[in-house]
């Protein structure tokens, strides 16, 4: 994956002091307002799955069901959008998790996920990996298996694959050493 790494890294715009002073925010839409940019990331990321059994991609909103969405029509399977309450307009199950300063909480239908279905967790960046597991917690309870997470960016300072993601396969395309 070097040589992808390379290339989509190009795609990763760095924004000094957003969305405050003395933050390095990278910025994901660089990859999505490139056509070869955005290819390059859905290669990859399709690659990253090879001889991984997948029946459903799940993505939090807004910007994991860019991803997650694309992903889900390459693998030829189903996509199960994971949003914020009120969002859903048939029964769900809810995960609370908690953020920087404060919660949240993410919905899903609960018949998204049926038990034994192997799924794929996608989300645009990777950073204290709570959204991702309030994600993979809904598609457990409804009884299926994350089989891996993925993600386009991963910012390795927050130590999201030994903290909240131990236990779970992670693939990134672009790591960053920082926060």
């Amino acid at each position: 994956m070097a040589d992808m790494e390379n290339t989509l890294e190009k795609y990763v715009r760095s924004i000094q002091d957003f969305p405050k002073k003395g933050v390095l925010f990278r910025d994901v839409t660089g990859i999505l307002d490139s056509g070869e940019g955005f290819r390059l990331a859905m290669i990859e990321m399709e690659r990253a799955l090879s001889g991984v059994a997948v029946d459903k991609v799940a993505a939090p909103e807004s910007r994991g069901f860019i991803f997650g969405a694309a992903l889900a029509d390459r693998l030829r399977c189903a996509f199960v959008p994971v949003r914020k309450p009120g969002k859903l307009p048939r029964e769900t199950i809810h995960e609370d998790y908690e953020l920087e300063y404060g919660s949240a909480s993410l919905h899903m239908h609960c018949d998204a996920v049926s038990p034994g279905d192997r799924v794929v967790v996608v989300d645009d960046l990777l950073a204290t990996g709570g959204t991702a597991l309030a994600t993979a917690r809904l598609v457990e309870r409804l009884g299926g298996k994350v089989v891996k997470m993925l993600f386009p960016i991963e910012l390795e300072g927050f130590a999201a694959r030994a903290g909240n993601l131990a236990g779970y396969e992670v693939a990134s395309l672009v790591r960053y050493p920082g926060k």
